[in-house]
């Protein structure tokens, strides 16, 4: 594996992807509701928006938007190291949002249980294929190749993809069509130019950055009352397809990410600090337990509706985690603790904020929902600094760090290569056949699940990425 990555933040956000992976394939209708989405409940999947609670299926895209936040401080930070002006930084972070936006639409309209929901064999084509465009659009092209070689590439990805575009039929009769795009893509595409811009005008300067949180809490507030002007801006937008001012809401996550990847930028500086720190390890095993421990009690408290035991839980965990963390002797350490400080924060903040608006939920999402996730996902970043940074076992995660490291090609290599693989050659029929039983059922998921991770991890291995 490279050097100088940020591993902790690679399987955390690769955790993320194979996570959100396996939660679209397990079986439907016929699993415990702590196995889908809080407000989707089995057996019908209808979506209730009164329904409050927290599932591990609820917690894996906030991760993921975490873990983005998080990489912005670092990617942009090596941009801005190369005195590079401020037009074409800002040119790069339109060009990415534009980049995962086409995704977004061109993915939705290759999907094959979108373009059939019993997929044949010219819908497996047809995903297949659809993968093939985006290889040729989004793959890493080496440096050592000619301007034209890689030119040719591109046309040639371009132009197949809107011929893709221009020959997707759906069930209903419909084409091609902007507003037929994965709305996760979508909300990330938004979060990639809107996080950028916070963390480059705030830069060093924390209460600002705290400042825009509060300013869009008044505003998401102020925009809940109809007729306000507010509530017109927030549900009006020129391009809706693609932009709307309540995708913002997703910003109490990327903040929070982005103050943790300032401290990550510090810990990758501080790794190979000859100075010996007091903790033993005893105390980092600890901080790992104690952090995976709270996750687990958040997610069976909130979904089970014990809210003051989880808080009072979480609380008493938070009180002996800085009990451990609290008296630090090198700079590594003064990091976990500070990190350690920030999780314990948002995770009590959205606990106390458990209550209002009728309970965590991630549809309509609560404030709840952000601040527990931001903390939990932060917390779940300590554990992995400490395992692969201190500890150095990344050979213990290193499908996670390799997934991570490739998360586009993990988030659709599921559906249009897997699958249409297993369609087309019959291998779906019989592997079904003999897992016919619901948990069976999430075992054949785990086990494809793992099967995509196996893959990405030979690609990223072979220096094969997807970059926009």
């Amino acid at each position: 594996m490279p050097p100088g990555r940020a591993y902790s933040l690679d399987a955390l956000r690769g955790l993320a992807i194979l996570l959100m992976v396996l939660s679209g394939i397990v079986p439907f209708r016929v699993l415990p509701a702590w196995m889908y989405h809080a407000q989707l409940p089995p057996p019908t999947h209808a979506f209730d928006p009164l329904l409050a609670g927290l599932t591990w299926v609820d917690l894996v895209f906030p991760m993921f938007l975490f873990a983005m936040g998080a990489a912005i401080p670092l990617a942009l930070g090596r941009k801005l190291s190369q005195n590079l002006p401020r037009y074409t930084l800002h040119a790069g972070i339109l060009s990415r949002g534009a980049m995962l936006a086409f995704f977004a639409i061109f993915l939705q309209h290759v999907r094959p249980f979108t373009l059939n929901p019993e997929p044949e064999g010219l819908t497996w084509l047809t995903a297949l294929a659809g993968f093939v465009a985006l290889f040729l659009v989004y793959t890493k092209l080496p440096v050592s190749w000619s301007f034209s070689r890689r030119f040719t590439v591109r046309i040639l990805g371009w132009g197949f993809a809107f011929y893709l575009l221009w020959q997707a039929s759906f069930p209903d009769g419909s084409g091609f069509r902007l507003t037929r795009s994965d709305i996760i893509i979508i909300v990330l595409a938004n979060m990639a130019v809107f996080g950028a811009w916070v963390w480059l005008w705030t830069r060093e300067q924390l209460l600002l950055r705290l400042g825009v949180m509060g300013i869009l809490l008044a505003a998401i507030l102020s925009a809940s009352v109809e007729g306000s002007w507010l509530h017109t801006l927030w549900n009006t937008s020129p391009v809706p397809w693609v932009f709307r001012l309540y995708y913002l809401k997703y910003l109490f996550i990327i903040i929070p990410g982005i103050i943790a990847g300032e401290y990550l930028i510090k810990w990758q500086q501080v790794l190979n600090d000859s100075t010996s720190g007091s903790w033993s390890t005893p105390r980092y095993t600890a901080i790992v337990f104690i952090s995976i421990c709270l996750v687990l009690v958040c997610l069976f408290g909130l979904q089970m509706r014990y809210s003051f035991i989880t808080f009072v839980l979480c609380c008493t965990a938070v009180g002996g985690m800085w009990l451990v963390v609290r008296q630090a002797s090198s700079k590594g350490e003064e990091i976990i603790r500070s990190l350690v400080g920030w999780a314990a924060f948002w995770l009590v903040l959205g606990l106390v904020f458990e209550p209002f608006e009728g309970g965590i939920k991630k549809d309509w999402s609560t404030f709840s929902y952000y601040f527990v996730t931001s903390g939990l996902s932060l917390f779940m970043l300590i554990a992995f600094m400490v395992v692969l940074d201190h500890f150095q076992r990344q050979k213990w995660c290193r499908w996670l760090i390799e997934s991570g490291q490739n998360p586009m090609i993990a988030y659709v290599g599921m559906m249009n290569v897997i699958y249409p693989v297993l369609g087309i050659t019959g291998l779906d029929v019989l592997i079904q056949s003999i897992t016919p039983a619901p948990w069976a059922g999430v075992f054949r998921a785990l086990m494809y699940t793992l099967l995509l991770a196996w893959g990405v991890s030979l690609l990223t291995r072979r220096g094969i990425f997807w970059k926009t």
